[in-house]
């Protein structure tokens, strides 16, 4: 059984654009990528846990901002190691400088014997469609690109 997970986009109008909220996962491996490196706020559903619910409790955990809704189904995504997110749009705010992530422990530097915390989410950005197709990781693009199809429909 593939891991799933769960992730909302979170968007605003800024005329002429539309822009998209991503995040950029901390810790040591990530601290040097950029492009390809950042994600929608997302992470592993839990056993019995419905993936919208589990997509609004991640947002929270990596941001500390609680989004209201209405939450649009953008379906879901197999990514090439298999891993299945699922995703949902909203349309509201969440300011970059104010995220708090919630943090995790490894052995750093490696085979040190040493443990050492980071931030989950180290920081956070408003992106045009254009840089957030860079910013993303590969796969996750086709949910704004759902989004967009969407609200073309709704215009």
């Amino acid at each position: 059984m593939p891991k799933e997970s769960a992730g909302i986009v979170l968007y605003r109008i800024r005329e002429p654009d539309t822009e998209f909220f991503l995040v950029h996962p901390g810790g040591p491996f990530w601290k040097n990528k950029d492009a390809g490196g950042w994600s929608i706020p997302k992470g592993e559903i839990s056993a019995a846990e419905e993936p919208l619910a589990a997509a609004q409790r991640e947002f929270f955990e990596e941001t500390a901002h609680r989004l209201p809704g209405p939450f649009v189904p953008l379906g879901q995504i197999r990514l090439a190691g298999g891993k299945i997110v699922h995703a949902w749009a909203t349309e509201g705010e969440c300011d970059p400088a104010k995220i708090v992530s919630n943090s995790f422990e490894i052995e750093w530097p490696p085979r040190s014997g040493k443990m050492a915390q980071f931030p989950e989410i180290d920081r956070a950005g408003w992106f045009t469609l254009h840089e957030a197709e860079v910013k993303l990781h590969r796969g996750q693009a086709e949910f704004l690109k759902r989004l967009m199809e969407l609200m073309k429909g709704e215009g």
